[in-house]
């Protein structure tokens, strides 16, 4: 989801680099939320059709999703992302293809590069491609990724009404609980300074403020949005 990756805050900073692992050699933490995951992308990947192995698959998503930069795009942002298509799964036209976008819609995610959609994008294309899905569903799964650019899916389009409303259900939570999304958010950029921060997270919550709606399937209307536009709102406030 959009934090201040599209913003021109975050370029021209470089996170510092001692003691960072080169990227693709970052090692997966095992766990009961990996091992749950791994066992819900290979269920997925069979369910689709897969004509390769999926687990070497899901562990290297797992392992992207795990690197040591993210703070807020982790595996536990994953999960949550798919437990919440999992809900609004029922007003999808294919909830399968919503599903395997929710993986590998923050699958690249480096703070300091303004592209990370455009590549988790083409990582999907290339995986699933591998992977031996149709390629009517990999190019859905593509449109999808792309879509959590700006998260403004057209009317009508209800994959992208589902994973655009399961990407910003955060934005909804309690308060405590948006605050902890956003000090992880600034984390991930610490990077930057912070008057560059402000400016740049002020443009996203202005542009989420002003999308012609926040939610677009209507359980996720109802749930979620008058308490995220409170929250966005004092946060940029507070900014």
């Amino acid at each position: 989801m959009p934090t201040t990756e599209h913003d021109p805050s975050a370029a021209g900073h470089r996170p510092p680099t001692p003691g960072h692992r080169p990227h693709g050699e970052d090692p997966l933490t095992e766990g009961p939320l990996t091992e749950g995951l791994l066992a819900a992308w290979t269920a997925l990947l069979h369910r689709c059709g897969a004509a390769a192995e999926p687990e070497p698959y899901g562990r290297e998503l797992l392992r992207r999703w795990s690197e040591p930069q993210r703070r807020y795009h982790t595996v536990t942002h994953l999960h949550a992302v798919l437990e919440h298509v999992d809900e609004l799964a029922g007003h999808a036209d294919d909830p399968e293809a919503v599903r395997l976008a929710a993986w590998f819609h923050d699958a690249v995610h480096r703070p300091d590069r303004t592209e990370n959609e455009e590549r988790s994008a083409a990582l999907a294309v290339r995986a699933l491609t591998a992977a031996g899905l149709p390629a009517e569903r990999v190019a859905e799964v593509e449109r999808l990724v792309l879509l959590t650019v700006g998260h403004n899916p057209a009317p009508g389009d209800r994959n992208g009404e589902v994973l655009c409303d399961a990407d910003l259900a955060v934005l909804g939570g309690s308060p405590e609980a948006y605050a902890a999304y956003a000090a992880a958010v600034r984390e991930e950029y610490g990077f930057v300074p912070a008057p560059d921060f402000s400016a740049g997270r002020a443009a996203v919550l202005r542009h989420l403020l002003a999308l012609p709606a926040l939610y677009r399937t209507p359980a996720a209307r109802e749930r979620f949005t008058a308490a995220a536009r409170t929250n966005l709102t004092a946060e940029l406030g507070s900014l």
